[in-house]
């Protein structure tokens, strides 16, 4: 773990949320937020640690769009984005009402109260449990769900989900926070509480390094190992580099097992979601939130 890279990575990602918040309006394309968020973060310096997700209404998590997507931004819109420097990480996500919509702002303030909540409470040692006992109960305080099957996780080098998970939910296991780097996200739903797989999303992650037969194939893996190592990448990355032939080859390697597609996630009852989150950096003499 390198602690100075760890924060430079957070001050990144807090410089590009802070752009990504004047970015944001209705109707613009989802496509020219993402890439606007991805230059931005290599301009100040760091890497895309994820492909920026884009996720409205009752979307949960996981839509990045592809090379031609046409969505337009509406609703209730998650912005999720994170960033590293070799491999050290800091991830941060917000929440935006681009509809005046009452229930969405009441949403999106429970989900920012719950992670408010939990960063005045965090230190070393305290037990994950509590962690989710306090989202879920600000959560419950405003009439809404916490969603109980998403939840915060630990960070390593090259490693986004590293895993140990943060709940949303009292768990009531026996787990304490220990010196390291956490991602800290509430997911607040006026729905079941729980997501479920959607559509292939065209986000993926090398999963086996096992060389398949085609050349072309093994020439964007050998890329993608290259470029991404175990971090997430997109479809969207691989057209840009590749053209359409870089398509056809990443279906090859998902054949072949060698890539993961994640699901997009989406609430049970079709309800919207809304999501705040914020990277801790547990050291010996302080919590530090890297994404402020």
């Amino acid at each position: 773990m390198n602690t100075q890279k760890i924060i430079r990575a957070g001050q990144i990602a807090s410089q590009v949320r802070t752009f990504a918040e004047k970015l944001v309006k209705s109707n613009m394309p989802l496509l020219e937020i993402a890439e606007k968020i991805e230059s931005k973060i290599v301009e100040l310096g760091g890497e895309p640690a994820f492909p920026t997700n884009l996720s409205i209404n009752e979307i949960a998590a996981h839509y990045t769009p592809s090379y031609n997507d046409e969505t337009l931004a509406s609703g209730l819109l998650k912005v999720d984005l994170g960033v590293h420097i070799e491999g050290e990480i800091a991830d941060t996500a917000f929440s935006v009402d681009l509809e005046n919509n009452e229930e969405n702002k009441k949403l999106i303030e429970a989900s920012k109260d719950a992670l408010d909540s939990v960063l005045k409470i965090a230190k070393e040692k305290i037990n994950l449990s509590e962690i989710g006992k306090e989202v879920e109960k600000i959560i419950a305080s405003r009439g809404f769900s916490p969603v109980i099957n998403l939840s915060g996780h630990s960070l390593e080098n090259y490693e986004l989900h590293a895993g140990i998970t943060i709940p949303n939910v009292d768990d009531n296991k026996k787990i304490v926070l220990k010196k390291g780097a956490y991602a800290i996200e509430p997911f607040a739903t006026n729905g079941s509480g729980k997501v479920h797989d959607g559509k292939p999303s065209g986000i993926y992650q090398v999963i086996n390094e096992r060389m398949p037969r085609s050349p072309q194939a093994r020439e964007i893996l050998d890329f993608i190992i290259d470029t991404y190592q175990t971090l997430p990448f997109c479809s969207r990355w691989i057209y840009k580099e590749f053209g359409i032939k870089g398509l056809f080859a990443l279906k090859q390697l998902e054949d072949n097992e060698n890539v993961h597609q994640f699901a997009q996630l989406v609430e049970s009852q079709g309800s919207k979601v809304s999501q705040a989150e914020h990277t801790i950096l547990v050291t010996d003499k302080e919590i530090k939130v890297t994404t402020k």
